[in-house]
């Protein structure tokens, strides 16, 4: 009975593992340490799973090899936590899940792109103040509105669709254009398009030649009237040259689901320290500009579920020896 460990696993991943457990007669065991952290489990253990927004260290590869594992993978669409390096020279398989529910985090987009027309972070903050003035918060609907979308993907094209039915004006900027959205998205350069949009939403995996994606130079060709969605990775946005930019008034406002330096601060509770010791996330977090939520777009019913199946397949068919179309090369 082949035995599968899987790390970083949340209470509500269980009844999903558990019920795939039961169908297929296979082990599995749980931990809610990472990797580097639960190296003592390995013991007997045919293969891997991991969810964690941080790398693994080097040295946990090596081991690996020599519990004669053969893959890791990663129940996240984002694989940046895995050197693919190390990982191959240690004669790891690596999969990921790439397409576990493009809705999730395209229908929580939506919901952020939304959020920014209506100004509803100036407007909480003004009302928990006790100012109900409607000075400057005029909004815009959304079939008025031009979106922005950069990485037109499973993802972003997902979010064009639905922008797309509710009468938006889509423009996409995506390395690999999309013949199938013809009619949907009109593919421009990232330049215009950053020029044009009332809202920026970026999704985008985060590789060399996506981090630091916007810097000060970008915001600067954005509206004043503009605002920014990350809810892809967050290195793909310099993060002191955004906070700049809020606060001077460069662009209107941001929804961040995702910022760099993430893994300490998200799913923790930091109500006793304030963030004191992430003052990037801190700064974020106070101004009232932006709407700063803990990484949750994929968090849905349907993701959970999915990102645990398919990584489970992935693991079974290659301890059979077969071939796997989440394999990242």
């Amino acid at each position: 009975m082949p035995k599968i460990l899987m790390t970083s696993v949340r209470p509500d991943e269980q009844a999903a593992i558990q019920a795939y457990a039961a169908a297929h007669q296979i082990k599995i065991s749980t931990t809610p340490k990472e990797l580097a952290e639960a190296l003592d489990l390995l013991t007997d253990v045919d293969g891997v799973i991991i969810q964690q927004r941080g790398p693994v260290p080097a040295h946990v590869y090596p081991i690996l090899k020599q519990q004669g594992i053969k893959q890791i993978t990663t129940r996240t669409a984002g694989f940046d936590m895995i050197d693919l390096t190390l990982a191959h020279e240690n004669g790891l398989t690596v999969t990921n899940v790439p397409a576990y529910s493009p809705r999730s985090v395209a229908e929580f987009a939506l919901m952020q792109i939304f959020r920014l027309l209506r100004h509803t972070p100036q407007v909480d903050h003004q009302t928990a103040a006790g100012d109900f003035r409607w000075a400057g918060l005029q909004a815009k609907e959304i079939h008025s509105a031009t979106i922005g979308i950069i990485g037109v993907g499973r993802i972003g094209g997902t979010l064009a669709h639905l922008l797309h039915a509710l009468g938006a004006r889509v423009l996409g900027y995506d390395v690999q254009p999309r013949a199938e959205l013809a009619g949907i998205v009109e593919y421009t350069t990232k330049a215009e398009l950053l020029k044009h949009a009332d809202v920026v939403s970026l999704h985008v995996d985060l590789n060399p030649t996506s981090e630091n994606l916007l810097t000060a130079a970008d915001f600067a060709l954005m509206k004043s009237t503009a605002g920014l969605v990350n809810a892809s990775r967050g290195p793909v946005v310099n993060t002191a040259d955004l906070i700049t930019a809020l606060k001077t008034g460069v662009i209107a406002a941001a929804a961040l689901d995702t910022v760099t330096g993430e893994a300490p601060v998200f799913n923790q509770d930091h109500r006793s320290d304030q963030l004191a010791a992430f003052p990037q996330v801190q700064e974020l977090w106070q101004l009232p500009n932006v709407i700063l939520t803990p990484h949750i777009a994929f968090f849905t019913n349907i993701a959970v579920q999915n990102m645990v199946d398919i990584a489970l397949d992935d693991v079974l068919a290659i301890l059979a020896g077969q071939p796997v179309a989440n394999e990242v090369k």
